[in-house]
């Protein structure tokens, strides 16, 4: 934390100097409102110390202008913005380096204790200042009324369950001050899906009851027909969600569409803390405009031009489509690295609510087993061309946890149905079925968010080689929602998704994903829970190796050293290696991105990730821009 706190304090001394020796220049799509007074002009609108996006790492000084277009698959991605956009306290640059964004600097005592330094001037989308009273808004009356909280503060904020102690000496500092560590403090601040510990106050008020006219707001909870004032409160103010466009934001872009719609714009911020090295101030486009359509429409509507900056809907199988459209000078196709431990990934699930299904997931025998029957090479071949990474789901060669045993995952059907034949599964007849212990025929249904072929293709090959134990693989595709409902209720058995996000963790990097610590976690939804809700909900872990994994990730919350969290590291990695939780696949699969050939500054060669890196988040769109076209670009499969 050491070297963290340097870069931290680095950045906030240096950047402020490039910006104090520029003109800013203001946005001309701005220039209506600047004239007719209803906007001030930039130099008082942008903070007294601005961040600078400074040149290097491939950035070009642009010019405003334009409309980024984008397509999503559901109204709810309208929080991609809030991904894309990624302005957060501290953010990690491309590097996957913490940095101040929104603050000015952060100190850091021990892990213990967080001042947090906003920057002077700095200004909500709608021109109110944004001030530590925002902070204390969020911690008082968000967090510590149990109408608008009933959980209390979030986990990540408690250390040995206790809640920080949170001051705020002045306008612009905060301080955050616990007794022990807390390490996974500012990667939260920093995360896809962040923990936003301020709210716009001046907003949010006229919906509290401890400061709104009581009539006005019964009649405004009549109105929007929710059930008392915190539901309508916590309706308007979800920053992630993204989907109230009167909510003031920190962003580059805010919204303009209100919900629902087929076509969401986001109009620049002009509020915007970032500028260039030469005084313009941030995002370069003026405007982003998202489309919805059907998920299996994207490749098709991309490949007709109707996308400026696209992955999202895009996979590798249609990698070979988009490149025929590229030749005809349409765009570029990029492709990217990806982070997750595994492209995809098959989830027992240990809180099924089937009695026999539960126990069997349980086994850790059984897990072995299905793992051992799946023919990774073939996958590797047949859908990826030979040119992904074969093994379990856990880290990647480039972390540097990264141990060759605990990924590799062999192919072997004899080990496979000697485990199986262990665990009592019989078959009726020589190479039939095996049977459930209560006589049912060992049937999987493994089921899919139908949002692409790519899973589908791949489950049928380890339908072929689970047959060969005795395993029927049924598969089943649901809409998203529900399929997520159905493992959150224990309805489901298996599920396929995507492995871990971060397959590039290190020691310092929080384990929780490899720990019973949230409902998402697909192999133990109900456990997940539970420590989600502080016991309030869900079940407890009743898994030896899984308690183990609790206790290990309390112990690396505790840790003081770099060398106590990489020993908690390779145990947890050992665990999951010896237990196989979730079964991996194949992973570094490369992400097709589709880039006009007008658009610049966006990486030819980048890492598409959730978290960390926000999928393009961390190359901060705001500063992509539109210049004339460019010569395509060389076609290759790397």
């Amino acid at each position: 934390m050491k070297a963290l706190l340097r870069s931290l304090a680095l950045a906030a001394l240096v950047l402020p100097a490039l910006a104090g020796a520029q003109s800013f220049v203001d946005p001309p799509s701005l220039a209506a409102e600047v004239a007719a007074g209803r906007l001030p002009p930039v130099d008082r609108r942008l903070p007294r110390d601005p961040l600078v996006h400074a040149p290097g790492g491939g950035f070009e000084p642009g010019r405003h202008g334009g409309e980024l277009r984008v397509i999503m698959g559901r109204s709810q991605d309208v929080r991609m913005m809030a991904v894309y956009g990624y302005a957060r306290l501290v953010g990690y640059n491309p590097s996957l380096e913490l940095e101040p964004d929104i603050l000015a600097g952060v100190d850091v005592v021990e892990d213990r204790v967080f001042t947090l330094r906003l920057r002077d001037g700095h200004r909500w989308s709608d021109g109110h200042p944004f001030t530590s009273d925002d902070f204390r808004y969020w911690w008082e009356d968000v967090v510590g009324n149990r109408q608008v909280s009933p959980s209390g503060p979030p986990q990540v904020l408690l250390v040995e369950g206790r809640p920080p102690k949170v001051s705020f000496p002045d306008a612009r500092t905060v301080r955050f001050e616990w007794d022990g560590p807390n390490p996974g403090f500012l990667p939260a601040l920093a995360g896809a899906s962040p923990l936003y510990i301020y709210r716009p106050a001046h907003y949010l008020r006229q919906f509290h009851e401890r400061y709104a006219d009581r009539a006005r707001l019964e009649e405004r909870v009549r109105a929007e027909r929710m059930r008392g004032w915190a539901q309508l409160h916590n309706r308007l103010d979800n920053m992630y969600r993204n989907d109230n466009p009167d909510l003031p934001t920190l962003e580059p872009w805010v919204l303009a569409t209100r919900p629902p719609a087929e076509r969401f714009v986001f109009q620049r911020n002009p509020y915007f803390h970032r500028v260039d090295a030469n005084g313009l101030q941030l995002p370069y486009a003026d405007r982003v405009a998202m489309a919805i359509a059907d998920a299996k429409l994207i490749p098709l509507k991309v490949n007709a031009g109707e996308a400026d900056l696209q992955a999202r809907g895009l996979a590798f199988n249609n990698y070979t489509f988009l490149r025929q459209a590229a030749r005809e000078g349409k765009f570029d196709v990029r492709l990217w690295n990806t982070a997750k431990g595994a492209q995809l990934a098959l989830y027992p699930n240990l809180n099924a609510e089937d009695p026999a299904w539960r126990r069997l997931n349980r086994d850790p025998r059984f897990r072995r087993a299905l793992s051992l029957a799946i023919n990774r090479r073939e996958i590797n071949q047949v859908v990826y061309f030979g040119l992904a990474l074969e093994g379990h789901n856990t880290v990647l060669p480039s972390s540097a946890l990264f141990d060759p045993k605990l990924r590799a995952a062999p192919f072997d059907l004899a080990e496979a149905n000697r485990l199986l034949d262990e665990i009592g599964l019989r078959r009726q007849r020589p190479r039939g079925l095996r049977m459930l212990p209560d006589g049912r025929p060992l049937e999987v249904t493994v089921e899919t968010a139908g949002e692409d072929t790519e899973q589908t293709d791949v489950l049928q090959l380890v339908h072929d080689s689970w047959l060969e134990a005795g395993v029927k693989l049924f598969i089943k595709p649901s809409q998203r929602e529900y399929f997520r409902n159905r493992v959150f209720s224990g309805k489901s058995v298996m599920t396929i998704w995507s492995g871990v996000e971060n397959g590039l963790a290190g020691p310092s990097t929080n384990p929780e994903e490899f720990v019973p610590t949230s409902q998402q976690q697909l192999q133990w939804p109900k456990w997940g829970q539970h420590a989600e809700t502080a016991g309030r909900s869900g079940e407890a872990v009743d898994d030896p190796a899984a308690r183990e994994l609790l206790l290990l990730e309390h112990a690396w919350r505790k840790s003081t050293s770099e060398l106590e969290r990489m020993r908690v590291w390779q145990r947890i990695l050992e665990i999951h290696a010896e237990q196989v939780f979730t079964i991996g696949l194949v992973a570094n699969v490369r992400q097709p991105v589709v880039v006009s050939r007008r658009l610049r500054n966006v990486p030819d060669i980048g890492v598409y990730n959730w978290d960390p890196g926000a999928f393009f988040g961390i190359y901060r769109p705001d500063s992509f821009w539109f210049g004339e076209p460019r010569a395509a670009a060389a076609l290759r499969r790397e």
